[in-house]
């Protein structure tokens, strides 16, 4: 970083450089490029607790009263059930929700916003594809998503780290 900024002082000077345009470029492309394989470093470590704690909280929570897993790893409550139209996999649905991270935090929520989110079943995660036909309209569900089936390896922004498993809590509102 020093002589980085000896180069710059030099050029801002009119100074002769130390090394030539090419051989700078050079190593500023080296530069950046041992920066993003320390940050892919850094996010492969995290992903990887992230993944451990996720797999843990899961484990914990399939053995609590209420709690339904399925063959795919989803995970569910029912907190109220409904009695009006089930979605199908092509259908979309009006739904209340907030999602949470394991620990707690929320990270969205339709009821802040204060409206409804429409949707297409084709559209969201492959957790609520699955969990949303479960459920019939009026009903209120938590769904526990395994990683896999939430925003995988990648996660989702700033909010979802990879390899997250996520909470939702889900009022089907109506099938459209």
């Amino acid at each position: 970083i020093d002589d980085f900024a000896a180069a710059i002082k030099d050029v801002i000077a009119g100074n002769e450089l130390k090394v030539s345009n090419r051989e700078a470029q050079t190593i500023v492309q080296d530069y950046f490029a041992k920066q993003e394989e320390k940050l892919q470093a850094e996010r492969a470590e995290n992903g990887k607790a992230a993944k451990e704690a996720g797999e843990k909280y899961l484990a914990e929570n399939a053995g609590k009263d209420g709690v339904t897993v399925l063959p795919s790893g989803l995970q569910y409550m029912v907190i109220k059930e409904g009695d009006g139209r089930k979605p199908k996999a092509t259908d979309s649905v009006q739904c209340h929700y907030e999602g949470f991270l394991t620990d707690g935090t929320l990270f969205d929520s339709s009821i802040q916003r204060g409206e409804p989110a429409v949707f297409g079943l084709q559209q969201v995660i492959a957790g609520w594809t699955e969990g949303l036909q479960l459920m019939s309209e009026g009903a209120k569900y938590r769904f526990f998503i395994p990683y896999m089936l939430g925003y995988g390896e990648s996660g989702a922004g700033q909010s979802i780290p990879p390899y997250a498993a996520l909470i939702f809590d889900v009022e089907l509102i109506k099938v459209m």
